[in-house]
């Protein structure tokens, strides 16, 4: 399972294995990582969307990724269409090429959470989205993620998802790492994240 930065490899020296183990991964000059209100508007049938309802987050979404040739093995998770606001940059290693310019153009579905299933029966989960700590405060972001952690492992999927209790606003402030910035507004962040708090 790869989460957020950790489907970006450098191509020469980790693309084939990833292609190999992950099905996919976040190539430079190929790949993109705009912070984009993405909308999954449905969700394709499988044990990982069970209890998964559609939604729209914004995230720092990856996509445009490198997949195995003809999907082989791969079947998106999440998808939306990127909007022309992610391509406002110029061209780069992360922001923007030729390609993905022609893509997004074009309406093509961009994919941002993928399972990969390998020829010797192994299971993998490609997840872009993870840059917000906050969008772990919405349950069908938590409840698919943590779906795909457990069926990555060959466990069964209750037909309903995963139990999981979606945090309050507090525990993931809580939850942080680094002190808390004082530009930190806890009301925008609530409001903005769709979050609850214990004090509602």
């Amino acid at each position: 399972v790869c989460l957020h930065y950790g489907v970006e490899v450098p191509k020469e020296a980790a693309g084939p294995q990833f292609l190999e183990w992950l099905g996919g991964y976040f190539e430079t000059y190929w790949s993109v990582n705009p912070h984009w209100d993405a909308s999954f508007e449905s969700l394709p049938t499988h044990a990982v969307t069970r209890g998964v309802k559609p939604f729209t987050a914004n995230d720092e979404w990856y996509f445009h990724m490198r997949f195995q040739p003809g999907m082989k093995g791969v079947t998106p998770i999440l998808s939306a269409i990127a909007p022309d606001s992610t391509m406002t940059r110029k061209d780069g290693a992360h922001s923007g090429n030729p390609f993905v310019r022609k893509a997004v153009a074009n309406r093509e579905p961009q994919h941002t959470a993928w399972i990969y299933e390998r020829e010797n029966g192994g299971r993998s989960f490609g997840f872009t989205g993870g840059h917000y700590h906050w969008n772990w405060g919405r349950e069908d972001v938590l409840k698919l993620v943590c779906n795909a952690i457990c069926w990555t492992a060959h466990a069964e999927i209750p037909a309903e998802g995963l139990a999981v209790i979606k945090p309050t606003l507090e525990k993931l402030e809580a939850g942080q790492d680094e002190e808390v910035s004082k530009r930190h507004n806890s009301e925008e962040v609530l409001k903005k994240f769709e979050l609850t708090s214990a004090a509602q």
